[in-house]
């Protein structure tokens, strides 16, 4: 039998929780064969808001990623974020730039308010 590796990362407390900062993966502890999944599902489940994300493997591959709806919508708000830097940045780059007057009158007729 595999080594039990949905539990608290070692040298940690139980019900110390996953930080965005402790990203790197443990081979030992986030790992899970397919099988081992199916059989403790309901544990890995509950613990998920707790730890890192898990690898589920099949045949011995990685095939898929397993995380708590939380840590996903952290890290798809990151993705975002950089991604909208990014665009500003190549168009700010490629002079696709407008000035403060020129938002202000944009913003408000796109509102209907009157200037001050």
């Amino acid at each position: 039998m595999s080594k039990v590796i949905y539990g608290s990362r070692a040298g940690e407390p139980k019900g110390s929780s996953y930080t965005a900062t402790s990203r790197e993966v443990q081979v030992s502890e986030d790992i899970i064969p397919i099988a081992e999944l199916k059989a403790r599902l309901s544990e890995v489940i509950r613990s998920l808001e707790t730890r890192r994300p898990l690898i589920v493997t099949l045949n011995g591959k990685a095939a898929a990623v397993v995380m708590s709806p939380r840590a996903y919508d952290r890290m798809s708000n990151t993705a975002r974020v950089a991604t909208a830097i990014r665009e500003g940045l190549e168009d700010a780059e490629a002079g696709r730039v407008i000035s403060d007057d020129e938002l202000g009158r944009r913003v408000r007729r796109r509102y209907r308010t009157k200037a001050k």
